[in-house]
């Protein structure tokens, strides 16, 4: 088993989320499976199958979850190292191709939003980053080539 880093706001989002699958979906499903059985021939009965994929992959979801609680470890700031790109920091990089400036968040998997910053540090950039201090150059591997960037600042 492997470890799954989190802060609290992760921890909350995943038993949120585990919780609504859990309590509301997981209902809505069964629910949905048993009007399309109401239906009659199973075998064509597209609602059916539907919705059993559907739960497949509600079930599925639910039991990552339960495993990612279990394996959860919260990480606290002051756990933190200063001064490096490390899970909880917020990492400010220059582009070295357009001189553009990026910030990003790095976060675990759960917590990732690429829109509002935040990277997984299971992401090519994320573990691109990881270890690096300010005046390093990271280059990173990523689907549509290779990126370098100039660690400005880590706070």
């Amino acid at each position: 088993m492997s470890r799954v880093v989190v802060t609290k706001e992760g921890l909350a989002k995943i038993k949120a989320e585990l919780e609504h699958l859990v309590k509301v979906e997981r209902p809505t499903i069964s629910a949905a499976l048993a009007q399309a059985r109401a239906l009659g021939d199973l075998s064509e009965n597209a609602e059916y199958h539907s919705a059993k994929d559907k739960q497949g992959l509600i079930e599925s979801r639910i039991r990552k979850l339960q495993e990612d609680l279990v394996q959860a470890e919260v990480i606290e700031e002051s756990q933190l190292a200063q001064g490096v790109a490390v899970f909880g920091r917020s990492v400010k990089v220059k582009d070295l191709s357009d001189n553009s400036l990026e910030t990003y968040i790095l976060v675990g998997p759960h917590e990732a939003d690429f829109d509002s910053g935040k990277i997984s540090v299971e992401s090519p950039i994320g573990r691109g980053l990881l270890g690096k201090k300010k005046g390093d150059t990271a280059e990173i591997t990523v689907p549509s080539g290779t990126i370098k960037y100039k660690i400005i600042s880590i706070t």
